[in-house]
């Protein structure tokens, strides 16, 4: 070995060790967060459906709003909007609503997941007309 060239394999390889650590750690994380942008995605589609029946009044279910908030948080996420108003008319109506997951991902700390979805209703469909 020439002088000065002792330890440079030990260098290459913690070098080497840092940036496979690394991709692991980056892969584990990406991995994470799609799974929780598919819970927040399963929460948005049932708060938008939820929250889509109870623009109908007659339907017998509570508001649009507390009807989302329902369904996001029972699959884990939070409203963050919700355009659904009140229409007792027979016209089909559309809602859209946006959720958060927050979820803790390591290194990162926790970071929120959003997903909205859309929902329809048609009352006279519902009615059987």
């Amino acid at each position: 070995m020439k002088q000065g060239e002792h330890g440079s394999a030990t260098i290459l390889a913690a070098m080497v060790i840092g940036l496979v650590l690394a991709a692991v750690i980056g892969l584990g994380s990406l991995t994470i967060l799609y799974g929780a942008k598919t819970e927040a995605s399963t929460a948005a589609d049932a708060a938008a459906l939820a929250a889509a029946v109870a623009t109908y009044p007659p339907a017998g279910a509570g508001t649009p709003g507390a009807e989302a908030s329902r369904y996001a948080t029972a699959n884990g996420a939070v409203v963050v909007s919700c355009v659904c108003a009140v229409n007792p008319s027979f016209a089909t109506r559309t809602v859209t609503v946006i959720v958060e997951k927050q979820v803790s991902v390591p290194f990162f700390g926790t970071l929120g997941v959003k997903a909205g979805a859309t929902g329809e209703f048609d009352p006279l469909a519902w009615l059987g007309g």
